[in-house]
């Protein structure tokens, strides 16, 4: 029996404790924790793991990590975890930094550019090993941040200025193949929503695959593209009345194409507003497949992204840098396509 009196349930068990508990000193112990009690006895070591045992001690891994100069820490910063594409970003980029050893730190932007430096800062100071960023694009202060650290970065969706690996959609590809959809079940006045561009890459290169494509294919339908910011349902009814009745003067049927999920359902909000059935007076397409998308109207036509894939490449991306440091390669491109997930918000009925 110890002569010390056990730390209560609601105490934090520290090495002090164990120390006490087994007579020895705080050396002692964490020799026998790092399995370096290779000259101690085996009575002295099995003492201690004893007291370890009696008093469910648990080192800190982080404590451990920065001990051998890594804290195994991959930081991720999200513009906003509200948007589908985040979350399941998220969860694949999870699972493999959970499977290579390393330990994901979340940060969420909310939308607020605001805190993009603030993110930098606050998963610095917990000795992240390297950066997977999903940013809103805006500051390039940012990046000059993140970079001054000299820690691996890799960029997700949204290219910036700088070497940096990067993975996203193939965007070039996944217009096209929404629109060719839309044309093939009739729909030939067309409409880009997105939210304001910016500086988001990804918003920019949708845009300018809706534009080349509606270019191309002059002879059979017709394209305009609007921004509109989030809450601005009014600037949002006006541009669909709009298109409605272009599309009405010249016996045309209307369709949209959605930046993302969020736009996309509050198009279909809009769209009830006016009245208008999807599939029926009114066409819908959106990138981004959600739970819920099957379930508004007739269901909405999709353009998946393969958001779990996107998420752990860019895990694997920056492990890959991380275990190898001298390695100097040159900045890598993974493009990954969509799918289209056909609902009644754009086939032709019957």
């Amino acid at each position: 029996m110890s002569a010390h009196p056990a730390p209560t349930a609601r105490t934090r068990i520290t090495i002090d404790d164990v120390a006490r508990e087994a007579g020895v000193s705080k050396a002692t112990v964490s020799r026998v924790i790092n399995r370096r009690g290779e000259l101690m006895s085996p009575e002295l070591a099995a003492r201690v793991q004893e007291a370890i045992t009696r008093l469910g001690y648990a080192p800190s891994p982080m404590a451990q990590a920065l001990k051998r100069g890594r804290s195994r820490l991959i930081g991720l910063v999200v513009a906003d975890v509200a948007n589908p594409f985040s979350v399941a970003v998220m969860q694949g980029a999870e699972r493999v930094c959970r499977a290579a050893g390393y330990m994901l730190m979340l940060y969420n932007l909310a939308g607020d550019e605001g805190r993009e430096r603030e993110a930098i800062t606050a998963l610095a100071s917990y000795q992240v090993e390297g950066f997977i960023l999903h940013t809103l694009g805006r500051e390039r202060q940012v990046l000059d941040d993140a970079l001054q650290r000299n820690k691996p970065i890799v960029l997700v969706d949204r290219a910036l200025d700088a070497p940096l690996d990067l993975v996203g959609l193939d965007n070039a590809q996944a217009v096209p193949l929404a629109l060719d959809h839309l044309l093939q079940q009739g729909w030939n006045e067309l409409l880009f929503v997105t939210e304001p561009i910016q500086s988001a890459t990804s918003r920019e290169e949708r845009r300018a695959a809706f534009t080349a494509y509606t270019s191309a294919q002059a002879a059979q339908c017709r394209g305009q593209g609007v921004e509109v910011p989030a809450g601005d349902d009014a600037t949002l009814d006006a541009a669909l009345r709009a298109l409605l009745q272009r599309a009405g003067d010249d016996a045309r049927r209307p369709a949209v194409l959605a930046v993302n999920a969020v736009v996309g359902l509050r198009i279909a909000a809009a769209a009830k507003r006016l009245g208008c059935t999807l599939g029926r007076e009114l066409g819908l397409v959106t990138f981004d497949e959600t739970d819920w998308a099957p379930l508004v109207g007739p269901g909405i036509t999709t353009l998946a992204q393969p958001t779990d894939d996107i998420g752990q490449q860019a895990a694997r991306c920056l492990i890959e840098r991380l275990e190898n440091p001298g390695q100097t390669t040159q900045p890598r491109r993974f493009r990954l396509p969509a799918r289209l997930l056909a609902r009644g918000s754009s086939q032709r009925e019957g």
